[in-house]
């Protein structure tokens, strides 16, 4: 990808502002997506990473300067949204390349990831080509990029999206999650979540303190998979006895967590 690639500095146009709003509606598909990612022996994404604006604003003058770029490495407590800075800047002086930022959730202007389906994944010598039989990566979210796509002539969008290498698809269908189409399921639960009860069933038996570990953010396992949305795992936490009512250091339970990122399959579940 190009660095250009990484930045967008008009935050005016309404459609614009109408993307970065649902990036964050939706951000939490993104996350539930890179916490199954961070579990992987063998990673399943092509890239993951999250956009927000950065600004500087000149001493001598008072005018601010404003650039939206990515950061990836992404990690996430519930309420802050944090990584590291992918690209040097076009304009800012502040910030570079590799610094860490700990941003609002209500602050990012987007986010994207991308997968290339594990039954087409190239191997050998065949993952430097893209063709048919070795397809580019199948992006997700990209809210900000499918605006601008939206105002490129066809041919514009086809140097876009061949400097990205990502297959984006239709800017008026965007898509949250892996194989949304073909398994609309997956909007309510990540398979993962399912395919694994058995086996997170048997860690919790076979490490019962891990119900009440905290982390540096006062998180429990609970208030994680919680954040996630990770429904089947929700439930075997609670099956296995963990307190639903413990608070993180930002005073939240479970439940707090689950009415904030509107995981509606989740609400009743702990409030049962």
């Amino acid at each position: 990808m190009e660095e250009n690639s990484f930045i967008f500095t008009d935050g005016q146009d309404p459609k614009m502002i109408e993307a970065y709003e649902r990036a964050r509606e939706t951000f939490k598909y993104f996350w539930r997506e890179l916490s199954w990612e961070n579990r992987r022996i063998i990673p399943g994404l092509d890239l993951a990473c999250v956009k927000a604006a950065f600004s500087e604003t000149n001493p001598e003058t008072g005018e601010n300067t404003v650039e939206h770029m990515w950061i990836n490495e992404v990690d996430f407590d519930g309420d802050t949204v944090s990584g590291f800075l992918i690209n040097n800047p076009n304009n800012l002086t502040n910030i570079q390349s590799g610094d860490y930022f700990e941003i609002p959730l209500n602050e990012i202007s987007d986010w994207l990831f991308a997968i290339t389906p594990a039954d087409k994944k190239p191997k050998g010598l065949s993952k430097l080509f893209s063709s048919p039989a070795n397809p580019l990566p199948k992006a997700y979210g990209g809210f900000t990029i499918h605006k601008m796509r939206a105002d490129m002539s066809d041919d514009e969008r086809k140097e876009h999206d061949n400097a990205w290498q990502l297959d984006f698809g239709d800017f008026n269908d965007i898509q949250l999650v892996n194989e949304q189409k073909e398994k609309p399921e997956n909007i309510i639960e990540h398979p993962m979540s399912k395919n694994m009860e058995g086996e997170f069933l048997k860690f919790l038996q076979e490490y019962p303190d891990e119900l009440t570990n905290k982390d540096e953010n006062g998180l429990t396992l609970l208030h994680k998979e919680t954040i996630a949305g990770n429904l089947t795992s929700v439930k075997v936490i609670l099956g296995a006895g963990a307190d639903k009512n413990v608070k993180s250091n930002n005073g939240k339970t479970a439940l707090d967590y689950a009415k904030q990122l509107r995981w509606q399959h989740i609400i009743p579940v702990l409030e049962g």
